[in-house]
C-alpha cells in the first residue's frame, strides 16, 4: 500500500477538528449544566436565611439619593478600580425597603446612619420622611445616629424617634438661597458678546452671561420660591421634633452666642436646642441597641439586616398586569439619553413600549428635570398624549424639579401630582447666540467669502450677529412660547392668557403651583402609583414595572471601553489667573456655567429653543 501524505494530513486535521469540536461541546454543556444548577439552587434552595425576631434594619446609606442610577458601566468599573465605592441610592428602592419593614413582624427597629448620604431635593426627602413615619406608625422604633448632619440629612433624621450625634459632630442647618456667578464684565474683556433672545420676564437662566448681577425680577422670584421652601423645611423639622414655631430660625440667629456658651461644642449646641436627644459615640449606640434588642454572637453586635440585603429580599413582581413607570430624570436632550439624561427620542420610545405592552395598563411618568430642549420635551409630551388616546391612563408624578421642559412634558396627563416642595413652572423660552467678533479682532482673525444668500452665514460666531437672523430667532422663540402656553392652557383647561400670567419664566413651589392651577394634586410618588392603578382598575395589590432604556451589545461594549459617556468641556478662554485665584469649588462652578454656554452655542442646529430653569436644589 502506497503512502499518501496529503490523505494522511487531511485525516489528521479532521481528527483534530472533531476532537476540538467535541471538547467545545463538552465545555459548553458543562457550563450550561453549571448555570442550570445555580439557577435551580437559587430557585428552590430556600433563598435568603429567614430573619429572626427583634431584627434591626440598619440603613447605612452610602451614595447619592436619586430617582435613577446614573453613570455608565464604564464609569462604575473605573470607580471600583480606582478604589471608589460611590453608589446611587434609588428613591424607589429606599421606599420599598422602608415600606416592607413597616409590615415585617421580624423587624423590630430601624437604625438610620446618614453620614455618607448625599443628594436629593426636598420633594425626595419628604417622600423618604413619610416612609419613615409609616415605619413608626407600625410600632417600630427609629433611631438616627451621625457625626455630620447637614440640613438634608437632618430632615430625614428629624423623623426618627431618637436622634444621637457624635461628641465631635454637629447639626448644620444653614437655610436656602444662592449667589450665582455673573460673567458680563469677564466676557466683555474677552471680547465675547452673548446675544440673548427670550420670552418671559422671570426667565433668568441666562442672566449670568448678559449682566453683572441678578435682575429685580429674578430676586423677587427667588425670594418667593426659597422663602416658601424654607418655611416648609422649618415647619416640618419643628413638627417632627415638637419644637415651638420659629425655633430653628432663632437658633441660627443666636448661633455665635450659643456656641460660645457651649464651649465651642457644636454637638452640645444641638443638644441644647433639642435638635438631638443625646450625644453618643457609635459604639455607645451599638451597646444601646444590643440592650434593647437581641445579641448576635456571629457579629458581636445587635441582630440586624443591612439595607442591600433587605432590598434583595423584596424583588419586584416579574409578571402580571402593571402600572408602567418611566423615570424622566436629568436635563432634556433631543435624541438618545441614558440614566441621568433625558433623551427626547429614547424616552418617547420607552413610553411607546409601555403603550404597546399588553401587561401595562397605566403609565406613570416620574419627572425630576429642570428642562432643556423644547423639541425633546415635545416628543415626550406627544407620546403621552397618544398613550391616553389609546385608552391607557397617564399620571405625572413630579419629584424635586419639574420646571420648564420638565413641565412641558407633563402637559399630557390625566392627573399631575406634585409634592408641596417640588420646583415647577418656569414656563418660558430662550436662545443664546454668543459671538466672539471682538476676540477675532484682538488676535487678527478676519472672515470673508461668498454666499448665495444672506442666511448662509448669518450666524458666524466670529462676526457680529446679523440683525435679520436675530429677528428670525425672536419670531421662532415667540412661537415656541405660544406653543408652550397654548398646550398648557388646553391641559389645564384654562386660557393661554391666564397661563401667561403665571408663566413668564416664573418658578413656583408645588404648593404655589397648585394654588395657580398648574398641577392637580399635592401628593407623593406612591399617590401617583395608586391613582394610576385606580384609573386602570387594577386593585390594591398591583405590580409596578419600570420601563428602562435597553442598551445595545455594542453600546455596552463601548461603555466598558470608555471612561465616560459624557465628556467634560475643555474651556479654552483666558481668564487671567482664575484657577489660581479661586478655590477649587468656585472654579468648578465657573467651568460648569461656561461649559453650558459652550454646549448651547455648539449645537448642530442654527440655534436651540431652550426651556430650562437652571434651577438648583436647595
Amino acid at each position: 500500500m502506497s503512502f499518501k501524505p496529503l490523505s494522511s494530513l487531511r485525516r489528521g486535521i479532521g481528527m483534530l477538528w472533531r476532537g476540538l469540536d467535541a471538547t467545545r461541546r463538552f465545555v459548553l454543556n458543562m457550563l450550561f449544566l453549571l448555570i442550570l444548577i445555580v439557577f435551580l439552587v437559587a430557585l428552590f434552595g430556600g433563598g435568603a436565611k429567614p430573619l429572626q425576631d427583634k431584627t434591626a434594619l440598619v440603613l447605612e446609606l452610602r451614595g447619592d439619593l436619586a430617582e435613577q442610577t446614573t453613570g455608565s458601566v464604564g464609569d462604575q468599573l473605573l470607580s471600583n478600580i480606582g478604589g471608589e465605592t460611590r453608589r446611587t441610592i434609588q428613591l424607589r428602592d429606599l421606599l420599598t425597603v422602608l415600606d416592607a419593614a413597616a409590615k415585617d413582624e421580624k423587624i423590630g427597629s430601624v437604625v438610620l446612619m446618614l453620614d455618607e448620604l448625599d443628594g436629593g431635593g426636598l420633594a425626595m426627602l419628604r417622600e423618604v420622611g413619610a416612609a419613615i413615619d409609616r415605619v413608626k406608625a407600625a410600632g417600630k422604633r427609629v433611631v438616627a445616629w451621625g457625626g455630620m448632619y447637614d440640613q438634608k440629612r437632618y430632615l430625614l433624621a428629624s423623623h426618627a424617634n431618637e436622634i444621637y450625634v457624635h461628641p465631635m459632630g454637629m447639626v448644620l442647618i444653614e437655610g436656602f438661597g444662592r449667589n450665582r456667578n455673573y460673567y458680563r464684565d469677564a466676557l466683555d474683556k474677552l471680547g465675547v458678546t452673548v446675544n440673548l433672545i427670550k420670552v418671559g420676564t422671570y426667565k433668568s437662566a441666562a442672566e449670568p452671561f448678559i449682566a453683572n448681577g441678578p435682575s429685580q425680577a429674578a430676586l423677587e422670584a427667588d425670594a418667593y420660591l426659597y422663602g416658601a421652601l424654607w418655611q416648609n423645611y422649618t415647619a416640618m423639622v419643628e413638627k417632627n421634633r415638637k419644637l415651638e414655631a420659629g425655633a430653628v430660625a432663632r437658633g441660627i440667629e443666636q448661633l455665635p452666642q450659643l456656641m460660645e456658651a457651649a464651649g465651642g461644642s457644636a454637638a452640645q449646641v444641638a443638644r441644647n436646642l433639642k435638635l438631638v436627644d443625646g450625644i453618643k459615640t457609635k459604639d455607645e449606640v451599638r451597646a444601646m441597641m444590643i440592650q434593647r434588642g437581641a445579641f448576635d454572637a456571629s457579629i458581636e453586635s445587635f441582630r440586624q439586616v443591612s439595607y442591600h440585603d433587605y432590598l434583595q429580599r423584596h424583588p419586584q413582581k416579574p409578571f402580571g398586569d402593571a402600572v408602567g413607570v418611566i423615570v424622566a430624570a436629568g436635563e432634556i436632550t433631543d435624541g438618545q439619553g441614558g440614566p441621568g439624561v433625558i433623551g427626547g427620542v429614547s424616552t418617547a420610545n420607552q413610553i411607546r413600549r409601555a403603550r404597546e405592552d399588553d401587561q401595562i395598563k397605566a403609565v406613570v411618568l416620574r419627572v425630576d428635570s429642570p428642562g432643556g430642549s423644547a423639541y425633546g420635551s415635545e416628543l415626550i409630551r406627544r407620546e403621552l398624549e397618544l398613550t391616553r388616546a389609546a385608552g391607557k391612563p397617564v399620571v405625572v408624578s413630579m419629584g424635586n424639579v419639574a420646571a420648564s421642559g420638565g413641565y412641558w412634558m407633563s402637559m399630557a396627563a390625566d392627573e399631575v401630582i406634585a409634592d408641596p416642595a417640588t420646583i415647577t413652572g418656569s414656563i418660558g423660552v430662550f436662545a443664546i447666540l454668543p459671538t466672539a467678533d471682538r476676540v477675532a479682532d484682538k488676535i487678527g482673525v478676519r472672515t470673508g467669502g461668498y454666499t448665495t444668500t444672506w442666511l448662509a452665514d448669518a450666524y458666524n460666531p466670529l462676526r457680529p450677529m446679523d440683525p435679520r437672523f436675530g429677528q428670525l430667532v425672536q419670531a421662532s422663540i415667540n412661537n415656541v412660547y405660544r406653543e408652550f402656553t397654548t398646550k398648557a392652557a388646553v391641559a389645564r383647561k384654562t386660557t393661554a392668557a391666564k397661563i401667561d400670567e403665571v408663566g413668564q419664566g416664573r418658578v413656583w413651589t408645588g404648593a404655589q403651583a397648585k394654588e395657580r392651577g398648574l398641577v392637580d394634586t399635592l401628593g407623593s410618588y406612591g399617590d401617583a402609583l395608586r391613582s394610576a392603578a385606580k384609573r386602570a382598575k387594577l386593585g390594591e395589590d398591583f405590580r409596578v414595572a419600570y420601563i428602562e432604556r435597553p442598551g445595545s451589545k455594542f453600546e455596552r461594549f463601548l461603555e466598558l471601553m470608555g471612561a465616560s459617556t459624557q465628556t467634560a468641556v475643555n474651556i479654552q478662554v483666558k481668564l487671567g489667573m482664575l484657577p489660581d485665584a479661586l478655590p477649587g469649588g468656585a472654579v468648578a462652578g465657573v467651568a460648569k456655567d461656561l461649559g453650558w454656554l459652550n454646549e448651547l452655542a455648539d449645537g448642530k442646529k442654527p440655534f436651540a429653543a431652550v426651556t430650562h430653569c437652571l434651577c438648583e436644589l436647595p
